[in-house]
């Protein structure tokens, strides 16, 4: 599984730091920073975050 944030709709809500804060978090610019290659046992956290997003800028990839 891989993890793709689209920056570009990214306006940093951060609602997926409280849903998977494993995976996602804020840098001291307040910019969101992710594991893109996250555990297998953070799906159901990332798929929360993803629900999460207003902006709906997190995907899930297949490897």
């Amino acid at each position: 599984m891989r993890v793709r944030v689209d920056l570009s709709l990214c306006q940093t809500h951060a609602q997926c730091v409280f849903a998977a804060p494993e995976v996602f978090s804020l840098n001291d610019d307040d910019e969101l920073v992710y594991d893109a290659t996250p555990a297998d046992a953070s799906l159901p956290a990332i798929e929360e975050a993803a629900r999460a997003c207003p902006v709906q800028a997190i995907f899930l990839d297949e490897d």
